[in-house]
């Protein structure tokens, strides 16, 4: 496996033990979460991180891959929105959408599975595969394209067609399974016991939150090297929340920032495992019984990250919030309205903002940033019906 020079251990989330970087999967001794380590000779300069090289191959020196060795379609680099309008509304000195929504495939699921296939390929696997909601699919049927492997995603009957329709775009096979996302999992666990696959799914490698943390130093770097005061994130399996605390953490430790920003999970009332058990102060989030909501990426009942993605709230000083699907779609529209394509998803991070504010998570000279973390695009017909019931 050729890995850059700083990329020294995998540490387990869990467990604490320390594994060799080549090891793959998760903890030998614990089936929990990996986690890379780096050894950087002193402090990361900022140029390191500066703007330049498309892709995730530009932060190539904090990743475990070379810039050359990595499977790359220019993910990332996507825009830092100001929406004056909304920090009115919140009361806030200032409020951005970092629109994840104009990345390749048209999701933050670029970052995780480019840096995940390029793992995938330089382990000697042939083919990738992993349980979706649709644009994790996508995102990994055309980086295992560009990197010359196959891939299998298992993606739930009601996925809209759209999301199903892109990852056979991408040359990748899919298995539509009847039902909600807990069965596509269940068929995915089935069909790995017998295949000689690489999984990608969220925190069954330890690339996927590795390449999502990217979006800190973006964040950071888009506000002249200020790190925000709050950071709202559409939530699912939690891998965003996850890389975006270590993000913050290596810049603050980096000497890059003076503060790392505090983290809040944006869920849907629908499906909140992660919103209940921070509001009960569970540390592991229950699975949710009958999770049903129109924000398909949302609609993870029983998160593969969800205590880790806990431990970064409670790391961050931040907090957790669910809203129900009409305030959702109502926030992505006042998005629109305000010339930003957000998505449905996208909307959860307006909504559950605006709550926040209710309950006073905001200071008058906060900075917020809103991740819209799917293109509008995916999700136009939400916004459409959303509407037409309106009237308008």
């Amino acid at each position: 496996m050729d890995t850059t020079e700083a990329f020294a251990s995998l540490q387990c989330l869990d467990c604490a033990a320390t594994h060799d970087p080549e090891t793959a999967g998760v903890c030998p001794d614990c089936g929990g979460a990996l986690d890379p380590v780096y050894d950087h000779a002193g402090t990361v300069p900022r140029e390191t991180l500066a703007a330049g090289t498309a892709g995730l191959a530009g932060f190539a020196d904090v990743l475990p891959f070379p810039a050359d060795v990595l499977v790359t379609a220019g993910e990332g680099g996507t825009p830092l929105i100001e929406v004056p309008g909304l920090a009115d509304e919140l009361g806030v000195a200032s409020v951005y959408v970092k629109d994840e929504g104009q990345s390749t495939t048209g999701a933050l699921r670029d970052r995780e599975l480019a840096l995940a296939v390029t793992a995938a390929r330089e382990a000697g696997a042939a083919t990738v595969a992993l349980p979706t909601m649709g644009n994790g699919g996508q995102a990994a049927a055309a980086y295992a394209a560009r990197a010359g492997l196959a891939s299998q995603s298992f993606v739930p009957s009601r996925v809209p067609f759209v999301n199903k329709a892109m990852v056979n775009v991408h040359g990748g096979d899919m298995s539509v399974v009847e039902g909600r996302y807990r069965d596509a999992a269940d068929a995915f666990a089935d069909a790995t016991a017998d295949a000689d696959w690489h999984s990608v799914a969220p925190f069954e490698t330890p690339f996927r939150h590795e390449g999502a943390k990217t979006l800190a130093y973006e964040i950071a770097r888009g506000l002249d090297w200020t790190a925000p005061d709050a950071v709202v994130h559409p939530t699912g399996h939690g891998t965003g929340l996850v890389g975006i605390e270590k993000g913050g953490r290596e810049l603050l430790e980096w000497g890059l920032v003076e503060k790392a920003p505090r983290l809040y999970a944006a869920q849907t009332a629908g499906c909140a495992p992660i919103a209940d058990a921070w509001a009960d102060g569970d540390d592991v989030p229950q699975p949710a019984e009958r999770p049903d909501t129109i924000c398909g990426p949302l609609e993870i009942p029983d998160p593969a990250g969800g205590t880790h993605a806990l431990d970064a709230l409670a790391a961050t000083d931040g907090g957790a919030v669910a809203t129900d699907d009409e305030t959702i779609l109502a926030g992505a529209v006042s998005l629109a309205e305000a010339g930003v394509t957000a998505s449905a998803t996208g909307g959860a991070a307006v909504a559950g903002a605006q709550v926040l504010a209710e309950r006073g998570a905001f200071a008058a000279d906060d900075v917020v940033v809103l991740v819209n973390s799917v293109t509008g695009n995916k999700e136009a017909d939400l916004l459409r019906s959303h509407l037409m019931s309106k009237g308008i």
